[in-house]
């Protein structure tokens, strides 16, 4: 468990947590992002729920972003994209990261990179070198900052489509190595800018 001020990063565990991902998904997913049908529960069970790993980002008891990893094959990408592997660098472990969903209000760096952190534990703890997911237009800046390089044609409908994307744990260790050290930097300057206190 990481902890941001006041943002807590850890993976979910609590029914009370997985009770609030599968609303924000359900206002990502279906009232956002047109992908899935409405229901009058207002939300949204993944069909990968029981083998979903979920990073989530928590504001006091209220979740405000969520990811969620999956190992096992067959990916939701494959059913998405024929030949799969074809357009991926060889002789990988993979993984695929999917439902990355943040409260509009909470749609800062901090949010994405301290879910960012999680995954990168993930990845170190599982062995996984390899990462694939499949984003919305809007999302591509945010995965591209992550390391996410775009691949294949667009896949999804036209009122909701994604873009195949693969990051490598090489793209992902510089990338995470380039944050943490403009952090630092950040962390300097404000320190070093901050007034002096007043003295009587």
């Amino acid at each position: 468990m990481a902890e941001s001020k006041n943002l807590v990063f850890r993976v979910a565990t609590t029914p009370a947590e997985f009770e609030q991902i599968h609303a924000l998904n359900y206002r990502t997913f279906v009232e956002e992002i047109p992908q899935h049908t409405a229901n009058a529960e207002r939300k949204l069970v993944d069909r990968f729920h029981e083998q979903n790993t979920y990073l989530i980002c928590m504001r006091g008891e209220r979740l405000v972003g969520m990811m969620a990893l999956r190992g096992e094959r067959p990916f939701s990408l494959d059913g998405k994209l024929d030949a799969l592997d074809s357009y991926l660098p060889p002789g990988r472990s993979l993984c695929e990261v999917r439902l990355l969903a943040v409260e509009p209000g909470q749609r800062r760096g901090r949010v994405f990179w301290g879910l960012a952190r999680l995954v990168w534990e993930q990845f170190r703890g599982r062995g996984w070198d390899l990462a694939v997911a499949s984003c919305t237009p809007g999302q591509m800046k945010l995965y591209r900052h992550m390391g996410f390089e775009p691949f294949g044609p667009l896949v999804g409908t036209a009122e909701a489509p994604f873009q195949p994307m693969y990051l490598t744990i090489e793209m992902f260790e510089e990338r995470t190595r380039a944050l943490e050290a403009r952090t630092r930097v950040g962390a300097r300057l404000g320190r070093r800018n901050r007034p002096a206190a007043a003295t009587g």
